[in-house]
């Protein structure tokens, strides 16, 4: 007799409760909850009891899960039968009994239209549950991903941090199709500092950095020992700050149009810090997050294992229980796909990308560089840092706002080193009004890349590209703010006392690039306008998407032709 509900969201949660050991269920009748019951009445592995009266239920439930020691699930129909879970439910949060309660119901959208048995479960009260999720039917893959999350997120909180109740409102359009076999579920673990970790069976390990605060010399040696001890390499972007001897930035490669590279298909990827702004993505085929948080944050739909715990442990932990010689042929590996992709800045027109490939190598010593978003942003990742720059941006909220007054507050802190922001317009007049600031100390330097627009929406990559000129108007939200004025920012910045510099070509770019990196300090703060054209914006970042391309062109011609055939064939282009 089939047994299994063909209802995702149900299957993932049976196949869940038996990977996560929950073998207890008390079930009372419905309609609504009826492919759950049948899921877990057929299967062995499952111990079903039956109780009419849900507040019964949920009090038998509290005495069961207290004497075995073990979570207890439960499991109810629509209408007010939720309800009736309550106070056993409280008792279950004050004494951090784990009750797994599972609440069925049809379609949410049935709420508020005086359906029948349609009550709305979305905001459960503060003192019945440790977590609260919602299950809706599964239809795409970002569905299932999704459901299977928020379950895993559910399962662990069961016992997470002395445990208790957890609700999960399971929402079921199938009631009549059922099938003999359910797929195994993805099951997440969490770790914490009792725990014995799992061993690192990967042979080839990549660390990924999202932006994070600066490496002490301590992790960084213990990152670069375990790079060493399990074939590793560290993955970052700009805002990684990680400076070790295993630190690969593949934001170029990855941006790259060329298609799959098979690097990227990673065994076992680390993940550490928080949001990145670099836009990478790896195929891993299992994550590990490390984060005293012990949230689950699954950035590269493939986690496996959350680590609640600090890097320093959990890099102790690792080096301290391998013995082994040293073993870096995967950062090699690494090195050399990124050196593919890289470039020489001249090539580049006048633009933001152009401005990174000067300043970024030629920062001073004591430099800290802060980035706006999108644009900014991307276009300095292409390149790499010199050793030892800090640099950071507003990447939690990701908004365009705020990073002149994140920098601001930076420099007042520490007025031994130059803090750098680098901005486009539109971020710029967003904020500006913090350059009216009295306190703004000298030792800020503005660079403000002045396009006129979002010129984001008129890359040539991006959908509203399409529509050319007439993106302007809204996408793009051109002429705005004196629509590219040169004397604009000028006073502004001139009548708040700021030393100010206008730029439009390269020539006179390089003509102030000695003041913009000297390495001493100013009298004054600076803020340099920088005035570049969608064009030229555009093509520099479609040449910097299409490295490889260009040089596999390149290299192949030589293979084929020789160094003197690709010669002969270079006169016969100029000739024609």
């Amino acid at each position: 007799m089939p047994q299994y509900a063909k209802e995702k969201g149900v299957q993932m949660l049976v196949s869940l409760m038996k990977q996560h050991g929950i073998k207890k269920v008390i079930v009372s009748p419905g309609m609504k909850n009826m492919p759950f019951i049948a899921s877990v009445q057929f299967d062995s592995f499952f111990e079903v009891y039956s109780c009419v009266d849900e507040r019964s239920a949920a009090y038998m439930a509290c005495g069961m899960a207290e004497e075995s020691g073990e979570p207890v699930a439960l499991s109810c129909t629509g209408a007010t039968a939720s309800r009736n879970y309550i106070s056993a439910l409280t008792e279950a949060f004050y004494r951090n009994i784990p009750i797994l309660a599972v609440t069925s119901m049809s379609h949410q959208g049935e709420i508020s239209h005086l359906v029948p048995q349609v009550i709305d479960r979305s905001v459960p009260l503060k003192d019945i549950v440790k977590e609260s999720v919602q299950i809706n039917p599964v239809h795409t893959p970002k569905d299932e991903w999704d459901v299977n999350v928020k379950l895993n997120r559910a399962l662990l909180a069961l016992t997470h941090h002395n445990g208790g109740p957890v609700h999960i409102n399971l929402v079921s359009e199938n009631y009549t199709q059922f099938t003999d076999n359910i797929p195994v579920a993805r099951k997440i673990s969490r770790y914490s500092y009792e725990d014995q970790l799992p061993q690192i069976a990967a042979t080839k390990v990549a660390v990924f950095i999202g932006a994070h605060r600066r490496f002490t010399k301590e992790l960084t040696l213990l990152l670069d020992t375990f790079c060493e001890s399990y074939n590793g390499v560290v993955l970052c972007d700009n805002t990684s700050n990680y400076y070790g001897k295993y630190r690969v930035c593949p934001s170029t490669l990855n941006a790259q149009v060329q298609g799959r590279f098979p690097i990227f298909d990673i065994e076992l990827l680390i993940h550490i810090g928080d949001v990145s702004g670099s836009y990478l993505t790896f195929r891993a085929k299992n994550v590990w997050r490390v984060n005293p948080d012990g949230i689950v944050r699954d950035t590269f739909k493939k986690l496996e294992a959350v680590f609640e715990m600090s890097e320093k442990y959990f890099f102790s932990y690792y080096c301290e229980n391998r013995k082994v010689g040293k073993e870096v042929s995967y950062w090699t590996e690494w090195e050399n796909a990124c050196a593919l992709a890289e470039v020489q800045g001249e090539a580049l027109p006048f633009s933001n990308a152009w401005i990174a490939s000067r300043i970024e190598p030629n920062l001073p010593d004591k430099a800290v560089l802060f980035l706006g978003i999108l644009n900014s942003l991307r276009n300095w990742n292409f390149f790499q840092l010199k050793q030892g720059i800090p640099c950071y941006a507003n990447t939690g909220g990701f908004g365009i706002d705020g990073i002149i007054s994140t920098a601001i507050g930076a420099a007042l802190a520490n007025s031994e080193k130059i803090y750098y922001v680098v901005l486009g317009d539109l971020a710029f007049f967003y904020d500006m009004n913090a350059l009216g600031n009295r306190h703004v100390p000298t030792n800020l330097r503005m660079i403000l890349i002045n396009n006129g627009r979002g010129i984001e929406f008129r890359n040539y990559h991006h959908p509203s590209a399409e529509f050319g000129d007439d993106a302007d108007a809204y996408m793009a939200a051109a002429g705005h703010f004196g629509n590219q004025s040169k004397d604009l920012v000028k006073h502004y910045a001139g009548d708040l006392g700021y030393q100010y510099y206008s730029v439009a070509n390269k020539e006179e770019f390089l003509e102030i690039e000695p003041i913009l990196l000297s390495a001493k300090a100013a009298d004054r703060a600076m803020v340099i306008e920088i005035f570049t054209t969608t064009e030229d914006e555009s093509r520099a970042l479609e040449m910097m998407r299409n490295i490889y391309q260009e040089k596999s062109a390149k290299q192949l011609a030589k293979n084929i032709l020789g160094e003197s055939g690709v010669k002969t064939v270079k006169r016969i282009l100029k000739r024609g």
